[in-house]
């Protein structure tokens, strides 16, 4: 199965987790900061959400590449991965996301925010 090609803020992650682990990484840390330690030991809510091999590999990545303070939502992208992958309901993707059905179903066509058409558009 073929999975959509992450955003470029999001595919170190990808590399470095593989994509099932880094979706499951984003929907838990998304948005937050999250320290991530030079040499973990466990313990940490990222060993125990990920695993210790998780740990290391993101370990790893922070050494050799600058990672954002906050990890990204990226939110269409994990659209249209559980689209693909998982075969989810829009319905089901918005709750998990906490988005509208209509922002879903816009990423999973890959169409964004400021791609709707005009008439969808409220001009304030």
């Amino acid at each position: 199965m073929t999975i959509p090609r992450p955003p470029a803020h999001v595919q170190p992650y990808v590399d470095a987790l593989g994509a099932e682990l880094a979706v499951r990484f984003l929907l838990h840390f998304g948005g937050a900061e999250l320290y991530i330690a030079r040499d973990p030991k466990g313990g940490s809510e990222l060993a125990e959400v990920l695993g210790m091999p998780a740990a290391r590999a993101l370990s790893a990545l922070a050494e050799r590449t600058v990672l954002p303070r906050r990890v990204p939502t990226a939110k269409p992208w994990i659209a249209r991965y559980l689209k693909t992958t998982a075969g989810l309901s829009h319905a089901e993707i918005a709750r998990k996301l906490h988005a509208s059905d209509v922002s879903v179903r816009r990423w999973v066509a890959g169409l964004q925010d400021h791609d709707a058409p005009d008439d969808q558009l409220t001009l304030f």
